[in-house]
C-alpha cells in the first residue's frame, strides 16, 4: 500500500495524536481503519507513552471516504488557519520586542 520510502520522507507520517488535532478524528476512527486495512501503523513510545504512527495519505483518502471531501477540506482549513495564527501572534511579540529595543536604545542615545 504505501509508497516506496514513504515512510521516510518529512511530513509524511504522523501520530494518532496529532491526526486528532489536525484532522479532527478519533484514536476509535483511526483504530477502525487500521483494522479495515485502509490504514498502515507503526507502533511508537515516547517516554513510555505508546502512540500509533500512520501515512498522512492513507488517512486523508480514508477520511474522503468515510466522512467526506468536504470534512478533510474544512479540517485542512482549520488547521493552516491555527498555523497563521500562531505565525502572526509569533511575529506580533517580536515586533513588540523590537520596538521595545528601538526605544530603549533611542533612550540610551539621548543621555
Amino acid at each position: 500500500m504505501a509508497e516506496y520510502g514513504e515512510w521516510n520522507r518529512k511530513g509524511a507520517t504522523l501520530s494518532d495524536v496529532t491526526a486528532q488535532k489536525e484532522y479532527g478524528v478519533s484514536r476509535d476512527f483511526i483504530v477502525e481503519g487500521i483494522r479495515a486495512g485502509k490504514l498502515e501503523y507503526r507502533e511508537g513510545a515516547i517516554w513510555g507513552n505508546p502512540y500509533l504512527r500512520i501515512l498522512r495519505s492513507q488517512l486523508e483518502q480514508y477520511i474522503v471516504e468515510k466522512l467526506g471531501a468536504d470534512c478533510l477540506s474544512s479540517s485542512k482549513n482549520r488547521t493552516e488557519l491555527r498555523k497563521i495564527k500562531k505565525e502572526r501572534a509569533d511575529l506580533k511579540k517580536r515586533l513588540d520586542d523590537l520596538q521595545a529595543r528601538r526605544t530603549e536604545i533611542e533612550t540610551a542615545m539621548r543621555k
